[in-house]
């Protein structure tokens, strides 16, 4: 469902836009009428923006570094002259596995994809917030803070709540809100770049299966989400209709809290 001009006059940053969640998020953002930036380090995510027509432009820069994030803030005031929003979509497990048999470098490597970015992107912008007179961060956190085989991951998101919560509570004083949903599960269509460039092992796969298995019987509702269900609620807490709403993580996931 699109609820037209509902981001009339508004400049969004989009980060991990060139497919899955983010992708869909910030089309229909362009949709209902915001100005958007598409963030993404792949480089096909100009053509994505171009679907979003005049609304949409494309950025291509690497999250994981403060020069990355900073370089995509300074665009949105280039393309649309400031920002109100941020949704900080960036991470996802690279691999799962038990965590003892996680590589130290390979810990790192789950940090740097899915916390880094959420933090980089949260101290580049809010400069802009602060000079605009006021904003909204969304964070994509997830419910899996409580699951199998992603103990690194697991950590980043528990920090991307934690982050959530500090920065709402620190900054309301200058009318930014900060909140974040959890998503569970989520049915999305093959990834154009794929989570881990090295493929998984036989055991990975056989641990993605327990995961899976482990997600769905988690869920009251025993199903994965769709990505509409979770573009629904992270525009939600995007919106002017979440006014009153900050320090709040959203679960997603079919009733499972993590």
């Amino acid at each position: 469902m699109i609820f037209a001009d509902r981001f009339a006059g508004k400049t969004l940053v989009v980060t991990g836009a060139a497919q899955g969640i983010g992708r869909a998020v910030a089309l229909r953002a362009a949709a209902e009428g915001g100005m958007v930036l598409f963030v993404d380090r792949a480089d096909f995510v100009g053509d994505v923006a171009s679907e979003a027509g005049v609304r949409g432009r494309g950025f291509v820069c690497d999250l994981e570094s403060y020069e990355g994030a900073a370089g995509a803030m300074t665009e949105a005031v280039r393309c649309f002259g400031g920002v109100d929003i941020l949704i900080n979509n960036v991470g996802g497990a690279i691999r799962m596995r038990p965590y003892d048999r996680f590589e130290p470098p390979q810990i790192e490597a789950e940090i740097r994809r899915s916390l880094m970015p959420t933090l980089w992107c949260c101290h580049a912008v809010l400069p802009h917030l602060i000079e605009r007179g006021g904003g909204t961060i969304v964070n994509v956190s997830s419910n899996a803070t409580r699951g199998i085989h992603r103990g690194p991951y697991s950590a980043a998101k528990g920090g991307i709540n934690a982050i959530t919560q500090s920065l709402a509570m620190e900054y309301a004083s200058r009318n930014i809100r900060v909140v974040a949903t959890a998503p569970g599960g989520t049915e999305a269509p093959p990834r154009r770049v794929p989570r881990n460039a090295d493929g998984d092992t036989a055991e990975e796969t056989q641990w993605m299966t327990e995961v899976v298995k482990q997600v769905e019987e988690s869920s009251f509702l025993k199903r994965y989400g769709t990505i509409n269900e979770q573009v629904a609620p992270i525009l939600f807490l995007a919106s002017d209709e979440a006014s009153y709403v900050t320090g709040s993580v959203l679960p997603v996931a079919g009733g499972d809290l993590g």
